[in-house]
């Protein structure tokens, strides 16, 4: 793991890096189809091109590393053995000097780490899109692990977004048929919160008490004695990521073990509390030597209106039951606005549910063979102007980041097992305060 320095923070630097991905992009294709040509073997102008992709994408930290943390996790982008090299942005991103981290944990806690803890390893043990990941002791013997915010990264933040908007505008994503600028400002609004430490250590809080009662999910404890805007101490959970976990080819009962678990953890929260944990990538779960899973990083986590979350369980507490549904009027209940006529609504919210709810209308669902992420991509690109004209609410966008996150990471375990019955009893399970509430609003 190469040291990196401290990320760019200015637009123009960080739209220059990107920049020069693209230039170098359409070289190394431009070669590969040559080399398709004449013939020969293409593997390594590939490998050589995806790793310098990550390798930029890893030392300039923040959304754009996001962007590559969610190509790893799309299954049919990349052949497996250059999706494993992607998949280095997960958690193995170059990380910044042990100096510049040292002195940013004395500014933040008041003191070096060699007086605030009575262990503490200068080598992180992942580097991540916003922070770097370190081990340490406590003088009671706890083990903890130190998050260590990346110097100006809120500036990196909010500089690619101001790029992204430029973008945005220049993709026509603000024209009159489609405005875009509120699904940018939702995503700039929820991950710059990612960069304020004290809120995820709220969070982080909040989830520890939600998924203790589960027995075999659970989530570490923060330590606010140790704790700053932009250091965050938590007990540390040992495991290996869901990504170590999937590649070290776990048999069959494995797999469906730790396909329920994940479901419960993202989901749960969802239909129990009305948030979710929208940064499900395979980094952010851990798999224990005791069979548990672990849910990791609060940065990204979601609120949502009481009655957006009824009316999502409505609608797949019907899919489950096997009952009559009116999609229609479940997505005008969720907040969406259609402005499709009623029949070609119908029509393509039929198509969309068809694909959508597939594991929820078998008892025996075959995540190896699930095509649901594919299917749903081409029915986008073959119906784009009527999905335009249905505009999902702001929120819709993290809840879209969490279920396709969860659902791609499901392809990848690529479990067989009864599926609905594991959302059925999610459902029922649903807090009375989310429906109660709910009612009370409507």
């Amino acid at each position: 793991m190469s040291k990196s320095r401290n990320p760019p923070v200015g637009r123009l630097a960080r739209l220059g890096k990107v920049a020069a991905l693209s230039a170098r992009g359409s070289a190394g294709l431009a070669v590969r189809a040559l080399r398709k040509v004449a013939g020969s073997d293409t593997q390594e102008t590939e490998r050589s091109t995806i790793g310098h992709f990550v390798q930029v994408l890893g030392e300039m930290k923040g959304a754009a590393m996001k962007l590559g943390q969610a190509l790893s996790m799309e299954v049919d982008a990349l052949p497996p053995e250059l999706r494993q090299l992607v998949a280095r942005l997960q958690s193995e991103a170059p990380p910044i000097a042990s100096e510049e981290i040292a002195s940013i944990i004395e500014e933040e806690l008041g003191a070096p780490p060699e007086r605030l803890f009575a262990e503490f390893d200068p080598k992180p043990l992942a580097a991540a899109s916003l922070g770097q990941v370190h081990a340490a002791r406590l003088e009671d013997g706890r083990e903890v692990v130190l998050k260590v915010q990346y110097p100006g990264i809120a500036d990196a933040l909010d500089s690619d977004f101001s790029n992204l908007s430029v973008v945005a505008r220049a993709a026509g994503l603000t024209s009159k048929l489609f405005d875009g600028r509120d699904y940018v400002e939702e995503l700039r609004r929820e991950i710059s919160l990612e960069t304020d430490y004290l809120l995820e250590a709220e969070r982080a809080r909040a989830f520890h008490a939600l998924l203790a009662p589960e027995g075999d999910l659970l989530a570490p404890e923060p330590i606010p004695e140790r704790s700053s805007s932009r250091v965050l101490c938590l007990t540390r959970v040992r495991g290996q990521t869901l990504q170590r976990f999937i590649d070290s080819n776990p048999d069959a009962e494995a797999r469906w073990r730790v396909s329920e678990q994940l479901i419960r953890a993202v989901h749960g929260p969802f239909f129990s509390a009305a948030r979710i944990h929208a940064d499900p990538h395979p980094g952010n779960f851990l798999v224990t030597e005791d069979g548990r899973l672990a849910l990791l990083d609060f940065g990204c986590v979601k609120s949502f209106r009481p009655d957006f979350v009824e009316a999502i369980r409505a609608f797949m507490r019907s899919e489950v039951r096997g009952e009559a549904y009116e999609p229609l009027a479940g997505v005008r209940a969720a907040g969406f606005e259609v402005e499709l006529d009623e029949a070609i609504a119908r029509s393509l919210l039929a198509e969309t549910v068809e694909i959508a709810t597939r594991p929820l209308r078998t008892s025996c669902y075959d995540y190896a063979r699930d095509t649901s992420v594919p299917d749903m991509r081409a029915l986008g690109l073959r119906r784009t102007l009527d999905f335009l004209r249905i505009r999902p609410p702001a929120e819709a966008v993290m809840l879209g980041r969490a279920v396709g996150g969860c659902a791609q990471n499901l392809r990848a375990l690529g479990a067989r097992g009864d599926f609905r019955s594991v959302y059925a009893r999610l459902l029922e399970r649903m807090a009375p305060r989310v429906a109660q509430e709910a009612r009370s609003q409507g």
